[in-house]
């Protein structure tokens, strides 16, 4: 815990059903060097991108009820399932800053083309949540959103090189080709670490936008705004799985370049207001 008359000190939260959300880890480090973390992966749920709009906002209201018990000064929805499910909810919920990926990639993607590919989960896709705030930016924007159940698997289980993982690259990839895209748009925090496959089949006019710089961008904003960025050193990053520490370790130390000290909790059993149990 921090001092509550230091809340620049406090950390921020960020939350992913797995790995995905390491891509928003390495680039909050690389902008903001000085921030203090708390990094959970629901990694005994995942992969979350199949599962119900209930259940995924019954997820996210313990993860957050944890999260403030931990004293974070903000959070960070590192997983685009989570965003477009389960973030209004949240934000009338509770009394912090909760920032979400879509909104910051879909403002990043209007200024690259006009032709735009969403890869993403499942849930993500049917949700809508990046066709209408690509809209909203540029209401002559043309969206085609392809799900793609077996990407966060693949990542999960460490299958990058695999050609497997291509030949589904491949398939989920097509009718976006087909539609002549300028813009491929990474809806799911996993999917930047398949960013060689991809760009083995993508043509290189392609641009691909990557929401996990953009919300780091508009966390330092919110920061600024509210007088909470920290200028002294940072504590250590603390990461926390529902599931298996060993196993997440060993799948973070590729992209952290270190392995990890990770904690197995519990989260707190608590019902969301608005979601039958």
């Amino acid at each position: 815990m921090t001092n509550n008359r230091e809340p620049q000190r406090s950390r921020i939260g960020i939350f992913d059903s797995g790995v995905g959300g390491l891509t928003v880890l390495r680039e909050l480090y690389r902008q903001l060097p000085n921030e203090s973390v708390l990094y959970f992966a629901d990694t005994a749920r995942l992969p979350y991108g199949m599962r119900s709009s209930g259940e995924i906002s019954q997820f996210c209201f313990e993860i957050l009820t944890w999260m403030v018990q931990q004293d974070v000064k903000m959070v960070v929805m590192a997983c685009n399932t989570s965003d477009a499910l389960a973030r209004e909810a949240l934000c009338r919920e509770f009394n912090i800053p909760i920032l979400g990926l879509i909104v910051p990639g879909a403002r990043a993607a209007v200024a690259q083309g006009t032709r735009f590919g969403v890869i993403a989960t499942p849930a993500t896709a049917a949700s809508n949540a990046y066709r209408r705030a690509l809209l909203e930016f540029e209401p002559n924007a043309k969206v085609w959103q392809v799900g793609c159940p077996e990407f966060v698997p693949l990542v999960e289980q460490n299958r990058l090189h695999d050609p497997y993982t291509a030949e589904v690259a491949r398939q989920y990839l097509t009718p976006l080709l087909e539609q002549r895209i300028d813009t491929l748009i990474y809806g799911c925090t996993h999917y930047p670490h398949l960013a060689p496959v991809l760009r083995e089949i993508l043509p290189s006019s392609v641009v691909l936008v990557d929401p996990a710089s953009h919300v780091v961008t508009t966390t330092a904003q919110e920061l600024d705004l509210m007088g909470l960025k920290n200028s002294r050193s940072p504590l250590p990053t603390r990461f926390c799985v529902s599931g298996c520490p060993q196993q997440f370790a060993q799948l973070a130390v590729q992209w952290l370049g270190c392995t990890p000290v990770v904690e197995k909790i519990h989260l707190p059993t608590v019902s969301h207001p608005s979601v039958p149990i």
